[in-house]
């Protein structure tokens, strides 16, 4: 049978039955559509956790208290362990080559009061290193200095969310007065914002001096972070090795098992998260493919019932010379066609799935030319794998008894 041939006769026989068709069409476009706009929630996830974190600064590695070596480390960050000083983070920044600036860290949520106003955020104690470090510029005011630091003065520079929070937005707080447990604190400035959620956002903080911080909150000389700066992004694991050494040999540890600190750099992190979106991603897509089996369930059910209705068709064909493989191809060309109409139309639908998503949910999505391919590839092996049985039965077909099938 000519290719031309075959295809006019795919043409015909999808067309004869329209509204079958459509229908089971429409189950595979819906599978596929599910599929793109749930990869496209997964990377565009991927993305803005990956700009979060190359926002926290450059050259940037990471010491943090405790063992873990997984992303979760990070979290461990915010004051959980306690095994780094300040005198740490002095000894880098002394005796770690390469290294640009140190910004020691101590982190805890509180509530800040102000005019009568209320709001929970994370109060971060650090240097006047901190802005060079983690790349943050002010909208008003200035960032403390070191000298705010030495006499553990109690002033305070807001991020824009508790700005928002305590004064309304695109309020000037400068020479504002604010409340940490029970004690005041003058607002020297407002920093500008760097966007990001949850984890990395620092929009959503109250920084005061550390000595400050460690002397009127927490109580104690522990760190929750030490924030590093490289000289180049080059030097980055010079600095980390240098690091590390430094620290077992301060804290006495002579195996790197058991080492009660982890340093990380951004490619750590970035790397971390990623595995952790690809998961997730990968779990959305299986969840939405769920419906592309159903589709296909549904083609096969549409071919069996083609092959049924077509048996006199079939042993016709048969009879003036038609072979077993033209027959099979027949049908399995109909099957496939079906997936790679619906291929067309799912990618379609998934792309307008994931702009609303982005517009209407406020959730950031990425269509990727990837998914894409991938979609209409899983659509056309759907319908290899699910028209293979039922162009194999009409195949099968003996010409004799299909002529006689009533």
């Amino acid at each position: 049978m000519k290719i031309s041939d075959l295809f006019q006769e795919t043409i015909s026989a999808i067309s004869t039955n329209r509204l079958r068709s459509g229908l089971t069409i429409l189950g595979i476009v819906i599978g596929i559509g599910s599929v793109i706009a749930m990869i496209s929630i997964g990377q565009g996830a991927k993305g803005t956790i990956e700009s979060n974190i190359q926002s926290l600064g450059s050259n940037l590695v990471m010491v943090m208290p405790g063992a873990a070596r997984t992303f979760s480390a990070v979290a461990a960050a915010r004051g959980t362990a306690q095994t780094l000083t300040i005198e740490d983070a002095n000894s880098i920044e002394r005796e770690v080559q390469f290294v640009e600036a140190v910004a020691p860290v101590v982190s805890r949520n509180s509530q800040i009061v102000a005019k009568g106003k209320n709001t929970r955020t994370q109060v971060i104690g650090t240097n006047a290193s901190y802005p060079t470090v983690r790349n943050l510029s002010m909208e008003y005011g200035n960032f403390f200095s070191e000298k705010d630091v030495l006499n553990q003065a109690k002033v305070a520079v807001l991020g824009p969310m508790p700005r928002d929070d305590l004064f309304g937005e695109g309020v000037n707080p400068v020479g504002q007065t604010i409340r940490v447990q029970g004690m005041n604190f003058r607002v020297i400035g407002l920093t500008k914002s760097k966007g990001g959620l949850g984890l990395f956002s620092e929009d959503d903080v109250v920084f005061i001096p550390i000595s400050t911080c460690q002397k009127f909150l927490t109580g104690n000389e522990y760190i929750s972070t030490i924030a590093i700066q490289a000289q180049s992004p080059k030097l980055i694991s010079i600095v980390q090795n240098g690091v590390t050494e430094l620290l077992l040999r301060r804290h006495n540890i002579k195996d790197p098992q058991f080492a009660d600190f982890t340093v990380m750099n951004q490619q750590d992190i970035i790397g971390a998260a990623s595995s952790i979106t690809n998961v997730m991603t990968m779990l959305l897509a299986s969840i939405a493919g769920i419906s592309l089996i159903v589709g296909g369930i549904g083609i096969m059910n549409m071919m069996m019932t083609s092959v049924t209705e077509r048996t006199r068709e079939i042993g016709l064909r048969k009879a003036i010379g038609a072979k077993r493989s033209d027959i099979n191809f027949q049908f399995l060309s109909e099957a496939v066609m079906l997936t790679f109409i619906s291929g067309f139309f799912g990618i379609i639908l998934g792309w307008i799935l994931a702009l609303g998503i982005s517009k209407f949910g406020g959730i950031t999505t990425k269509v990727s030319f990837s998914s894409m391919i991938l979609a209409f590839g899983v659509s056309a092996l759907i319908g290899i794998l699910f028209g293979y049985w039922p162009a194999q039965k009409a195949a099968k077909l003996n010409p004799i008894e299909a002529l006689r099938y009533e």
